[in-house]
C-alpha cells in the first residue's frame, strides 16, 4: 500500500488532506464529490477524528484508490485489455506441433505456477501488532450517509472457507459495526460466503471468518470479481500479478489471509445469531433497508506497525466502482465469450449501476438469434442479475459512443423485438415486487433497414398543451431523439393514480409519441439525461412497468406505492447532508460549482 501511495503521488493521482475531518459524513462526502470530477484523484486523509467518539486517530484513511482509469491501470500494472488477451490465449491453447511450440507452451505453463496462493509458515507483516483489548472503535470506520444504521467497513475483503475446508473464497461485503466486538455480515444469498454459511448452519457449527483491510488493492478487486462458484478469487490475483499470493494463517481461526494487508479482523459467525443490519446507502444510489443478517464475533485484531485504513464510498454514480467495473468488464470478456461465442463486446454504463443495464454487440447468425442470446446471457454467473439488456449488431457504433449508439437502438425498437422475461435479481434491487426475483427486459436491435411509421413531432410546448387537456398529473415534459424512429417523451408527473391509467389516457396522442417515460416530477430534472437513465433503470420492473402496444410504448419509472400494488417498503435516495456540504465548501475542500453538484444530485 505504501508503495502504491508513493506511485500515485509521483503521478499526481493523489490528493493529501491534512485538515482534521470527521469520519462521520465529512470524509465520505469529500470522497463522494471528488470521484465525480473528470480529473479525480485518490484521497489520503491524514487527520481523521470522531466527534461521536471524542477521538483522534493516528491512522490515515485512504479513499478512491481506484480513482481514475490511469490509477486503475497502475494498480493492475497493465491495461485490463492486456490481461484479457492473456486469458484468451490460455483459453485457446492448442497442442504444440513443433519444438518451438513446445518451448512456448512450457513458458506459459511455467507462468501458471504463480496462479496458486502460497501458504507461509510464519507470521505476516499484517500481524506485527496484536490488540490487547479488542476494540473496533480504534479504527476510523466511516459513517457515509446520514440515515445509515451506523459505521460500516466498506472495503474489507472477507475470507471464508467451506465446512470441509476444500473451497476458499474472498468477497467484498459491507460490514456494519454494532459495537467494539461485533460486525454485521452482509453476504447476499447468491454469494459464496452465504453458501458456506448455510453449510455451517446445517452442521450446527460456528463459521470462521477473517476480514482484511488494505494491502495490495488488487485483493479487493479480486474479491468483487465474478468468478465461478467455488473458485478462489486469489487465483486471479496470481494470474494478473504473475506471482503467488502469499498467505498467512489467522491467529485464532483456520482462515488464511494475505500477509501484507494493513488490518486483520478475525472471528466466528454463530449461525443461530441474527441481527438487524442497515439501513445503508448502497451503490444503487438508494438505501438498502433493514434486514436480518449473521453476526461476526471478533476474536482477534492485528495490524501492521503503521496501518492505513482503506475505505470506499458508494451511492449515486459516478463513483469508484466505475473504474473497478471497467476492469472487470474488459478482463472477463474472453470468459463470457466461451459461453456466448457470438459476443463481440459488451459495456456496462456507469449510470446503469452495472447490473441494471448492459449493452452487447453480437454477430447475428439467424432470425431470433438475439433472443436466444438473451437467455444464454441471463444464465451466465453474475450476468444472471442483469435486469435490462440491449443487443446490437456488429455494424453498430462503438458501445461507448452512447449518443450514436442510442440513435442506432432507437431506429430499431419495435414491440416484436422486445423480450420480457423473469429471473433472479440482485438482492439490492428495490423495484421488483419480490426480493431477489423480478422482471427482465431484453431488446433485439440487431436488425437493419427497419421501417416504422414516422411520428408527427410537435414542439414541447404544443405537446404539453395537448397532454394536459387529457391528464392533470403531468407537470412537465421533455422530448429527446425526435430525429429517430423512436422519439422519447419524458413526463414528470405528480401521480394521483396508477401510471398505467395515464398511459392509457394519452393514447389519443400516439400519432405524436412512441416511447413515453414517466418519472416523478419532484425528484427528477428532465434535462439531466445522465441521472434520468440512472433513475429509470433503477426504478422499473419489466413485468410490471413496461406497457407495450404497437408503436406506443410506456415505461413507469416513478417510485412505487400501494397505489401501484407495491407492498414492499420503497427506499430513499442517498442524499448528501447539505449542512456538511456547506461546511466543506467553506473550508475549500469541495467545489462550489453549483451546476456540477446539481448534475450529480449532490
Amino acid at each position: 500500500m505504501e508503495e502504491l501511495i508513493k506511485e500515485l503521488k509521483e503521478k499526481n493521482l493523489l490528493r493529501i488532506i491534512d485538515e482534521e475531518l470527521d469520519i462521520d459524513l465529512e470524509i465520505p462526502h469529500i470522497a463522494y464529490v471528488e470521484i465525480k470530477k473528470e480529473d479525480s484523484k485518490a484521497l489520503l486523509f491524514t487527520n481523521p477524528v470522531s466527534k461521536r467518539l471524542n477521538k483522534q486517530f493516528d491512522m490515515p484513511v485512504l479513499m478512491n484508490v481506484f480513482g481514475s482509469y490511469e490509477a486503475t491501470e497502475l494498480i493492475f500494472d497493465k491495461h485490463p485489455d492486456t490481461i484479457a488477451n492473456e486469458i484468451e490465449s490460455l483459453l485457446h491453447m492448442k497442442p504444440p506441433e513443433g519444438f518451438m511450440d513446445k518451448l512456448g507452451m512450457l513458458g506459459k505453463l511455467f507462468n501458471l505456477k504463480s496462479v496458486f496462493p502460497k501458504r507461509l509458515s510464519y507470521k505476516g507483516s499484517c500481524q506485527e501488532i496484536r490488540q490487547e483489548n479488542i476494540d473496533l472503535n480504534e479504527f476510523p470506520i466511516l459513517t457515509t450517509w446520514s440515515k445509515d444504521g451506523g459505521p460500516f467497513i466498506t472495503m474489507g475483503h472477507v475470507y471464508t472457507q467451506s465446512l470441509d475446508g476444500t473451497k476458499h473464497n474472498v468477497g467484498m461485503y459491507r460490514l456494519q459495526v454494532y459495537d467494539n466486538k461485533r460486525l454485521g455480515m452482509h453476504w447476499q444469498i447468491h454469494k459464496d460466503g452465504a453458501h458456506f454459511f448455510h453449510e455451517y448452519k446445517e452442521a450446527g457449527k460456528k463459521m470462521p471468518v477473517t476480514v482484511a483491510i488494505g494491502g495490495d488493492p488488487l485483493y479487493i478487486w479480486c474479491g468483487q470479481a465474478p468468478m465461478p462458484n467455488g473458485m478462489f478469487e486469489l487465483l486471479l490475483y496470481g494470474l494478473i500479478r504473475e506471482e503467488n499470493a502469499r498467505l498467512v494463517k489467522s491467529l485464532t481461526n483456520e482462515i488464511y489471509i494475505p500477509e501484507d494487508v494493513d488490518i486483520v479482523i478475525e472471528g466466528f459467525v454463530d449461525p443461530d445469531k441474527m441481527e438487524i443490519e442497515g439501513p445503508f446507502g448502497d451503490h444503487t444510489g438508494y438505501y438498502t433497508l433493514k434486514e436480518e443478517y449473521p453476526v461476526m464475533d471478533v476474536t482477534c485484531i492485528t495490524t501492521k506497525k503503521k496501518p492505513i485504513y482503506q475505505a470506499t464510498v458508494v451511492g449515486k454514480p459516478p463513483l469508484e466502482d466505475k473504474y473497478m467495473a471497467w476492469a472487470t468488464e474488459r478482463i472477463f470478456l474472453p470468459l463470457l465469450k466461451t459461453t456466448v461465442p457470438e459476443l463481440i463486446d459488451y459495456n456496462m454504463p456507469e449510470n446503469g449501476v452495472f447490473h441494471n443495464l448492459i449493452l452487447a454487440k453480437m454477430k447475428k447468425m439467424y432470425p431470433g438469434h438475439a433472443k436466444q442470446f438473451m437467455h444464454a446471457f441471463w444464465g451466465v454467473g453474475q450476468m444472471s442479475f442483469v435486469k435490462h439488456a440491449f443487443f446490437v449488431g456488429e455494424n453498430a457504433p462503438e458501445l461507448k459512443n452512447y449518443d450514436e449508439l442510442s440513435d442506432y437502438i432507437l431506429d430499431r425498437v419495435s414491440v416484436e423485438n422486445i423480450l420480457i422475461s423473469e429471473g433472479v435479481c440482485d438482492a439490492l434491487d428495490h423495484a421488483s415486487p419480490n426480493a431477489c426475483y423480478g422482471g427482465k427486459l431484453g431488446v433485439d436491435c440487431t436488425g437493419d433497414n427497419v421501417e416504422f411509421p414516422q411520428k408527427n413531432i410537435l414542439s414541447d410546448e404544443k405537446l404539453y398543451a395537448k397532454i394536459t387537456t387529457l391528464v392533470q398529473d403531468v407537470k412537465s415534459i421533455r422530448q429527446y431523439k425526435t430525429h429517430t424512429k423512436t422519439p422519447i417523451v419524458i413526463l414528470g408527473v405528480d401521480k394521483s393514480r396508477p401510471t398505467k391509467e395515464l398511459y392509457d389516457a394519452l393514447k389519443p396522442l400516439k400519432e405524436h409519441m412512441k416511447l413515453l417515460v414517466f418519472v416523478d416530477s419532484i425528484s427528477n430534472e428532465l434535462d439531466n439525461v445522465y441521472m434520468l437513465i440512472w433513475r429509470v433503470v433503477n426504478n422499473i420492473d419489466a413485468l410490471r412497468d413496461i406497457y407495450l402496444e404497437k408503436e406506443y410504448i410506456g415505461i413507469d419509472a416513478t417510485n412505487k406505492t400501494l397505489l401501484d400494488g407495491y407492498t414492499r417498503e420503497w427506499p430513499g435516495d442517498t442524499n448528501c447532508d447539505q449542512e456538511v456540504i456547506k461546511s466543506l465548501q467553506k473550508k475549500g475542500l469541495i467545489t462550489q460549482n453549483k451546476e456540477f453538484l446539481k448534475n450529480y444530485h449532490v
